[in-house]
């Protein structure tokens, strides 16, 4: 196979690539406005409760460490 058949191939497999990207797209059920919404505010929730959790234990490890290194 020659190098001018080889660029030949590789164009049509990816136009062949995009045409299955495409067709699939079409397939997908997107989410309306309210489910877009609802969706947001849980993931801006769930990422708040985990920072709050994560803030606390880094406070507490570094009280307890402080309390070790007696500062």
């Amino acid at each position: 196979m020659g190098f001018l058949a080889r660029i030949g191939s590789s164009f049509r497999r990816t136009g062949e690539f995009f045409g299955d990207v495409k067709s699939e797209l079409k397939k997908v059920r997107w989410p309306n406005r309210k489910e877009l919404t609802t969706y947001t505010v849980v993931v801006l929730i769930t990422v708040t409760l985990l920072a709050a959790f994560f803030f606390v234990i880094d406070l507490g490890i570094s009280r307890v460490i402080d309390l070790i290194l007696g500062t």
